[in-house]
């Protein structure tokens, strides 16, 4: 990805994060603070955290938040100081898997990214909203930044993501990682992983995890899950089409309605989420964990219910 202006939010977040990584004697229970937790807590995350990538809580607005307590979770073996990339094969639908790398100045590029616009990774669609910096919805998100490892044209390096998952969510994290490198000279172990829903073409988000190696995670210490969602916008991560919120609100039949209408919902009661009835994970749900609901969202929300990030609610 190539640099771009940065937010004061953004510039804050590298900061913090450059100057307090996972120190090698500390847990991030220890290191309150440490790392990507520092950045967190200061900037757009706040508190919000989770122990897995499969146990975020619903998008509410910030552009990500901390996982495992924002230690990633490479094995042993892993941490060396020869540089290597991995891309996993696109699968059957298409998708991105795994994107792990070690990443040393020796794969940083030496020259101007070229064209990616011949890539049409899975749920492409071209939409346009003039709400959204740079009026096209979607990027062509690289799991490891161009600026990182000089990968550019590599389809299973770019998936479908929002303009805010790139900017505001990854961006920020690519460029301190790139700094870090530049000024030490040391290796940052770099995996970043899409995590997809069911057969969804369109990734709900991505986990991120990074350590520096020469000096055990006291420069870059990271594990964060980057929402692939974007501000007033519904998107169908099945297909990857999309509307605004409000062309759907005040309807019934699972689309979204105001607090006091009333909607038709599929209940998880196992998960407590709630989705349309169209919805892809209905599908795949248990029998004995669906329940049908008639009501309003508000309802559902004061029962502790919380809307799927796919369908959106």
């Amino acid at each position: 990805m190539k640099r771009r202006m940065l937010s004061l939010a953004a510039v804050l977040l590298i900061c913090l994060l450059s100057i307090a990584g996972c120190s090698s004697g500390q847990t991030g229970s220890e290191a309150d603070g440490a790392g990507g937790n520092a950045a967190a807590e200061s900037s757009a995350s706040e508190s919000a955290r989770a122990d897995s990538p499969g146990q975020v809580p619903a998008y509410s607005g910030k552009p990500y938040i901390v996982i495992n307590d924002n230690q990633p979770e490479f094995e042993e073996g892993d941490f060396q100081k020869e540089s290597f990339e991995s891309y996993s094969d696109l699968d059957s639908l298409g998708r991105c898997g795994v994107a792990f790398a070690n990443i040393g100045t020796d794969r940083m590029p030496h020259k101007e990214r070229e064209s990616i616009g011949m890539i049409k990774p899975s749920g492409w669609k071209t939409q346009r909203y003039e709400e959204v910096d740079g009026k096209y919805l979607y990027n062509r998100c690289h799991l490891i930044g161009y600026q990182l490892t000089g990968e550019n044209a590599n389809e299973c390096n770019l998936i479908t993501g929002t303009r805010a998952m790139n900017v505001d969510g990854m961006l920020p994290f690519e460029n301190m990682t790139a700094d870090y490198i530049k000024e030490t000279g040391n290796h940052v172990l770099y995996r970043v992983t899409p995590i997809f829903e069911g057969d969804n073409l369109v990734a709900s988000g991505v986990q991120m995890e990074a350590e520096s190696v020469e000096d055990g995670g006291e420069g870059i210490c990271f594990n964060v899950y980057v929402y692939n969602n974007q501000p007033d916008i519904e998107i169908d991560y099945a297909t990857g089409e999309s509307r605004r919120v409000e062309e759907t609100s005040g309807t019934a039949g699972g689309q979204r309605t105001e607090s006091g209408e009333q909607g038709s919902y599929v209940l998880n009661t196992n998960t407590h989420k709630f989705h349309r009835p169209a919805c892809g994970s209905v599908s795949e749900m248990k029998a004995a964990n669906r329940e049908d609901f008639e009501g309003s969202r508000a309802e559902l929300l004061r029962q502790g219910y919380e809307p799927c990030q796919n369908c959106n609610p």
